[in-house]
């Protein structure tokens, strides 16, 4: 049956799209025929979204804690204006500005509108979709429709305990002899000649050039280039416990990255692995100079895995990558379970051919606790600490029987704490 007059008007207005109609006029419709066919000519006019053309341009990486812009263009080919408000989807961790954005593109014109991103979390942050709400002339309906326009922007690791390079960077150059101040190390590369101070090891003595001049002449020698650094990130389950306020693989990523930094700049080959029950992430031979934008690369998406880790099958893999003698740097917790039945079986295979070294980020909130005192909630904590405390010396003191150099420190000093532990193990010429 045709319908007619009243009822039509009714039935045109219930096929409408979601979303055409303001929700304050969706009562007066059926009483105002005038303004029902107002609103049915708006909806008509506002520019069609399913044709629009859509491009991205912008950053794609940026360190968290800063600021990250993506350009989105609208391209509008049809013959009305378009008059709309857009929203950018991005995760919520992206911490997008504005969250929508009104936009007006005349026919067969384009335009662009800027989102801001400051990230809050690692990783990488891909857009959603584009919603566009198409307005008619009178704003009284609207057309709307998603577009997916893929764009990725990669959240690298913030790199906080950058600010501890100089420092140990001089301290290098002290190593090297390229200062006035010549440490005396291990090492097998032979420097220069000194006077004899009080305090020099008498081993250090050049008895022939001391003959030759009427003062005592001692040795003094360059620590080696050209080591074998690699750095390997447990990434199991352990790795996702918070020490402070970031996750303790957080913690070690910071501490891998100063420790990348320092040894490529002192001419070792640096080397990356991050595992669990597999390989997660992995960087090997490159150069000085692209080593550590590598690293950071590779770490950016890494997340800890809910997994027990296979310490068997991390040594043979950190063997494989180290064919002749390395340092091995193993960025792990100290929970003594762990350490007991997955480390320990494992330690002869890495120390047979390899200097190795472990560093783990401690718990500061358990130092707080060991010197709570004045109640009895804060007898408890400090009790509690303490067995905690004393339980990662036995265990730290259980790798250092086993020749291991054991870094134990809070997520803040972990990072120049490993850079000194290399640099002690390179001054001695242990590398």
């Amino acid at each position: 049956m045709a319908l007619t007059g009243r009822t039509a008007l009714l039935a045109a207005i219930g096929s409408l799209p979601v979303g055409i109609l303001a929700p304050s006029w969706a009562g007066m419709l059926a009483v105002n025929a005038p303004l029902t066919l107002a609103i049915l000519c708006d909806y008509a006019m506002a520019a069609p979204v399913r044709t629009l053309q859509f491009t991205r341009t912008g950053d794609t990486s940026v360190r968290l804690g800063d600021a990250a812009e993506v350009q989105l263009t609208v391209a509008n080919p049809s013959r009305r204006r378009l008059r709309a408000q857009l929203r950018d989807a991005w995760p919520p961790s992206g911490a997008q500005a504005p969250a929508r954005q009104k936009l007006t593109v005349p026919a067969g014109e384009r335009r662009r509108v800027t989102t801001a991103l400051r990230p809050t979390r690692r990783g990488d942050r891909r857009a959603e979709r584009v919603t566009v709400r198409s307005y008619g002339p009178l704003g009284l309906a609207a057309r709307q429709g998603n577009h997916e326009v893929p764009w990725t922007v990669r959240v690298l690791p913030p790199f906080t305990s950058r600010k501890h390079l100089p420092s140990r960077l001089a301290r290098l150059r002290e190593l090297d002899g390229r200062t006035s101040v010549l440490t005396r190390g291990e090492g097998t590369e032979f420097d220069s000649l000194r006077e004899y101070v009080p305090g020099d090891d008498t081993r250090s003595i050049d008895w022939r050039a001391t003959a030759r001049q009427t003062e005592v002449a001692v040795r003094t020698w360059r620590p080696e280039r050209d080591r074998h650094i690699l750095i390997v990130l447990d990434t199991g389950r352990t790795s996702a416990g918070r020490v402070g306020d970031v996750p303790r693989l957080d913690a070690s990523i910071d501490a891998a990255l100063l420790l990348t930094a320092l040894a490529s700049r002192a001419g070792d080959l640096v080397d990356l692995l991050a595992y669990d029950r597999r390989l997660r992430a992995h960087v090997q031979g490159r150069s000085a100079g692209d080593v550590l934008p590598a690293v950071v690369d590779a770490l950016a998406p890494l997340e800890p895995e809910l997994v027990e880790t296979d310490a068997r099958g991390l040594a043979a893999t950190a063997l494989a990558r180290a064919p002749r003698r390395s340092l091995i740097v193993l960025l792990t917790g100290l929970d003594a379970a762990p350490v007991e039945e997955g480390l320990l079986p494992v330690l002869p295979q890495l120390t047979r051919r390899h200097t190795l070294l472990v560093a783990s980020p401690s718990d500061p909130h358990v130092d707080r606790m060991a010197t709570a005192r004045g109640t009895i909630d804060g007898v408890y904590e400090a009790a509690a600490a303490t067995q905690s405390q004393s339980q990662r010396l036995r265990t730290a003191e259980q790798l250092q029987r086993h020749g291991v150099t054991v870094v134990d420190a809070t997520p803040d000093d972990l990072a120049p704490a490993l850079a000194d532990a290399y640099l002690a193990l390179k001054a001695a010429g242990r590398l």
